[in-house]
């Protein structure tokens, strides 16, 4: 019998259908939204969850606020949730991530009693603060960072508490956006407790709610099968950060993993203490890359739910890197610390699974903000950049790498929505580090601003390339420039009409020894413009 007491056949109908229901909130919130943040980039993720606060299902979004989101349920817990509530929050210090990250749990109660919880995250294209965006490379403090949200009631017994929309409203930028995006979000959450209202009038309530349970027994049980066929030890691993936006020093990430039998403990004891700049992470964002490392080294299609995360246990020292104290500054912990910690997680396990580790991508989500000075606009972008080679297998060019999974603004909608003018959208030949398999290509993308505004920069990858596996090269370093003049990795200038902002971004490390590569491989990549003479 399948865990939880279901037939076989009824736990994959069930498990098929909370997947279903996650992705149609998906659906729903990225149709509903307004900015091409969440409705172009789909910088977004849901998830539907039990009364006990355990991730059931989730849309194949967002890795970093898919991992998270368990921490921001459990702050809502402590709140004594109640039927027709919901509640909003973006507290990086209660279960949020960086501010930007707008997260919606409402409660799911078809016959008047909680059953479940509906999440949506979202990044907002402003949350208030110091500079346009919300994503300033030079904060020291949260509070410069824009409007921090602890949980707190936006829908209180199906009513909305105009209070609380207002007063998120009044510190924002672009207000009409930020309430039809939030709209959006209720909207997401809203299809969750139709269709498990809809499940349980097919099903039976009770065959429903030991489906929760059965399809999390599930996960937890392929799970650990898989980290049983691991070799037991400790793999140990460090890396670097390229500065904070207030020093440029190195900042060191060192983690221990110990796999014992069926479980893996993953330590980050030896972690620089947390930084005066805002590349501090929360420890809920370290969780999501560990929890996602696991995920890619064990066998990915497992569904992906609580018990994928039972057999991981996951420390960091208080105060540290990984798990600050307020008000450290976090912004930039999210989108960039967050592929740090992925990359080193990788090096550390390769001594376990070497055949599952890839080469390093580019390492960085090359987050690129402008907006007006008078809050007209505000655009957002991650740039894709290259993925690292894999055993037999070159690294994909041109693609989100790690904990972000987003697409990128159309060039027709990035020019219509914003005063932008795209100059150049390509891929970066040579940049791919050679190799037996070579790493993925970088891209070049360059925006001319028509109109005064801020821009931010916060990226990695500009010291330190993404390194190669097995004797393969490094991938290609990624570069920022405004109106052809380098500018830092962490920067925020005040630009004029007319400036032109480019971003380079690293391509992706090789994987073997290039010598080994087959020399017909090498013809055809010539051929393509993704190698000339084996110089990047």
């Amino acid at each position: 019998m399948t865990p939880g007491a279901i037939d076989p056949v009824t736990l994959e109908v069930l498990r098929n259908q909370f997947e279903s229901t996650a992705d149609e909130m998906g659906q729903a919130l990225i149709r509903g939204a307004y900015s091409p943040n969440i409705k172009e980039r789909r910088d977004c993720s849901t998830a539907l969850f039990d009364v006990e606060g355990r991730m059931i299902a989730q849309a194949e979004h967002i890795p970093v606020h898919l991992g998270a989101m368990p921490e921001a349920v459990d702050a809502v817990l402590a709140c004594d949730p109640r039927p027709g509530d919901v509640f909003v929050l973006n507290d990086p210090f209660s279960g949020g991530t960086h501010l930007p990250d707008v997260t919606m749990v409402s409660t799911i109660a078809p016959e008047d009693e909680i059953v479940g919880y509906a999440v949506s995250r979202a990044h907002h294209a402003d949350m208030g603060g110091m500079t346009p965006g919300s994503m300033p490379a030079g904060a020291r403090e949260i509070y410069q960072e824009g409007l921090r949200l602890p949980p707190v009631r936006l829908v209180e017994g199906g009513s909305v508490r105009e209070d609380v929309r207002s007063l998120v409203l009044a510190n924002v930028r672009n207000p009409g956006e930020r309430k039809a995006d939030l709209r959006a979000q209720l909207a997401a959450n809203e299809r969750a407790e139709a269709r498990v209202a809809s499940l349980f009038d097919e099903h039976g309530r009770d065959t429903v709610i030991a489906g929760f349970d059965a399809v999390i027994g599930y996960s937890r049980e392929r799970v650990v099968g898989e980290i049983e066929a691991l070799p037991d030890g400790v793999y140990e691993a460090t890396d670097r950060l390229e500065g904070d936006g207030v020093t440029d020093d190195d900042i060191s990430i060192a983690v221990a993993v110990t796999i014992d039998g069926a479980s893996i403990d993953v330590d980050f004891a030896g972690t620089d203490d947390q930084l005066e700049g805002n590349l501090n992470a929360p420890l809920s964002v370290a969780k999501s890359a560990v929890y996602f490392v696991v995920r890619c080294v064990t066998d990915p299609e497992i569904p992906p739910n609580h018990g994928c995360y039972d057999p991981v246990s996951v420390d960091a020292p208080e105060g540290s890197l990984l798990n600050p104290e307020p008000p450290a500054a976090v912004v930039g912990g999210n989108v960039e610390t967050s592929q740090r910690v992925t990359d080193v997680v990788f090096a550390a396990l390769s001594g376990a699974a070497p055949d599952r580790v890839p080469a390093q991508g580019q390492g960085t989500m090359n987050n690129l903000t402008v907006g007006a000075r008078d809050g007209s606009f505000t655009y957002y972008e991650t740039i894709a950049g290259g993925f690292g080679a894999r055993a037999g297998r070159d690294g994909m060019d041109g693609v989100q790498v790690g904990m972000t999974n987003t697409l990128n603004t159309p060039v027709e909608s990035l020019e219509t929505e914003y005063p932008m003018r795209v100059e150049r959208y390509a891929l970066r030949p040579d940049s791919g580090g050679r190799g037996t398999a070579r790493g993925g290509l970088g891209i070049e993308r360059s925006v001319t601003v028509e109109a005064d505004a801020t821009v931010s920069l916060l990226t990695e990858r500009r010291r330190h390339a993404p390194r190669g596996i097995a004797g393969g090269e490094d991938g290609a370093l990624g570069e920022n420039l405004i109106d052809g003049e380098v500018v830092p990795a962490k920067t925020t200038v005040d630009v004029e009409a007319g400036t032109t902002v480019t971003v380079r971004t690293p391509g992706g490390g090789g994987h073997g020894a290039p010598e080994e590569r087959d020399s017909e491989t090498l013809a055809a990549d010539r051929a393509d413009g993704k190698r000339t003479d084996g110089e990047r």
